[in-house]
């Protein structure tokens, strides 16, 4: 789960609670099904220019880096941008890191070939305009790959209770239907060319470990009951 630029305070989750969640068996097993969607839609990176929007500690920035990409990691919190530059650095994974806001990049227009974004667009005040943002430095033919946390799940329901209760990450969160990210999109100028749904068992270590491995079993529910939401979007025009 990346971290994002958040609606009111983008330092509030510590980079050593990604860690931990990581270290969990819950947080490596839903962080490689996730994952596993996000680079099948991406599809092939090599050589490729590619920028990770609210890149975190910098997890899916080396993944791609490791697949072959040239890769930007942006973020709005130095401390998440300070910690994937040390985990980048350990295993010798090259990307470059820079602090930004989604809604206003500071990169030439069609600089990139393909932008992930994943779960940032759910503590953006104006997704939109990131969007449009993410249209702008894509190169024609470019690909915007989104994953998202999927409102229609045990997972949305714990984080919109977590909110209630005070959690300053969760308060304010938006949770995505497929349909919301699609108009989105298409009013932002992108083609929606595919997506899926995954991490369909609730948040709960045992069940994990017996459902997670099937759990593209599920994936003839859609959405429903994903925790987990990803799309693969073109970039239209010029």
């Amino acid at each position: 789960m990346a971290t994002a630029a958040h609606r009111e305070a983008p330092d509030v989750i510590d980079p050593k609670e990604y860690a931990r969640w990581r270290e969990s068996s819950l947080g490596a097993l839903t962080e490689h099904i996730e994952e596993d969607a996000i680079f099948r839609l991406a599809g092939d990176l090599r050589g490729k220019r590619l920028v990770d929007l609210g890149c975190g500690d910098g997890t899916y920035s080396i993944a791609a880096s490791q697949r072959g990409a040239h890769v930007t990691g942006v973020d709005i919190s130095e401390a998440m941008l300070e910690s994937a530059r040390h985990r980048a650095l350990a295993i010798g994974a090259s990307a470059e890191w820079r602090r930004a806001p989604a809604e206003s990049l500071p990169y030439e227009s069609e600089t990139f070939h393909i932008v992930l974004a994943v779960t940032i667009l759910c503590f953006l005040r104006e997704p939109l305009q990131a969007m449009r943002e993410v249209r702008r430095v894509l190169r024609p033919g470019g690909s915007f790959v989104i994953g998202e946390l999927g409102r229609y799940s045990s997972w949305a329901l714990l984080r919109r209770v977590r909110g209630w209760l005070g959690s300053s990450t969760w308060r304010e969160a938006h949770f995505w239907t497929i349909g919301e990210l699609r108009e989105l999109l298409q009013h932002a100028g992108f083609q929606v060319t595919a997506s899926r749904g995954c991490v369909y068992y609730p948040p709960s270590g045992i069940v994990a470990r017996v459902a997670g491995e099937h759990d593209r079993a599920f994936s003839f529910l859609g959405q429903v009951g994903a925790a987990f939401v990803a799309m693969r979007a073109e970039k239209l025009g010029q």
